[in-house]
């Protein structure tokens, strides 16, 4: 999966991000209604982090067609805490249920094919639906980095929540 190969999930399949696929990356992350609950990167910060063996930068296709539908960043790779951040999940089709599917995606990698004890992410306070996604598979709230980015000329709180891998295997800690 990490060696150039796709890994596939229902209705949706992973494939590593390459050079070739940054101007859609970039499109999607400047549009209207993903811009306001993501940071946006250069495109040098993406071509960085296709490269990084501590990251995983992820097209999201249709196993249907293969028609790119998003993009997934996961960092942490290399985390000797066995800890990683969802840093970004942008899904073109929404309201289809492909977001839910990639989340399911990237929690299957996580768990099962690297071992992974944590899983985090930051949602914007406001973003009511990626909220009520991530509680329904699983994600629990742990607090708030108050005003952590800057939207415009305000500051828009960040939402922290995780699944740990017992919870995701349905079992207790120790």
């Amino acid at each position: 999966m990490f060696n150039g190969k796709s890994v596939q999930f229902g209705r949706v399949e992973f494939r590593p991000t390459t050079e070739a696929d940054l101007d859609y990356v970039m499109t999607m992350e400047n549009a209207a209604e993903n811009a306001p609950f993501i940071r946006q990167w250069s495109i040098q910060q993406h071509q960085s982090a296709i490269i990084d063996d501590n990251i995983a930068h992820f097209i999201v296709q249709k196993t249907s067609d293969n028609k790119t539908i998003g993009y997934i960043i996961l960092i942490g790779l290399k985390n000797v805490d066995q800890s990683m951040e969802l840093k970004r999940i942008v899904i073109e089709e929404k309201d289809e249920g492909f977001g839910r599917e990639s989340l399911q995606l990237v929690k299957k990698i996580v768990f099962e094919n690297l071992c992974i004890h944590r899983l985090c992410l930051d949602v914007v306070e406001e973003n009511d639906r990626a909220i009520e996604l991530y509680k329904s598979e699983g994600f629990t709230s742990e607090g708030l980095h108050r005003e952590s980015m800057k939207r415009g000329e305000h500051f828009v709180s960040l939402k922290v929540m995780s699944i740990l891998a017992h919870e995701y295997n349905g079992t207790s800690s120790r």
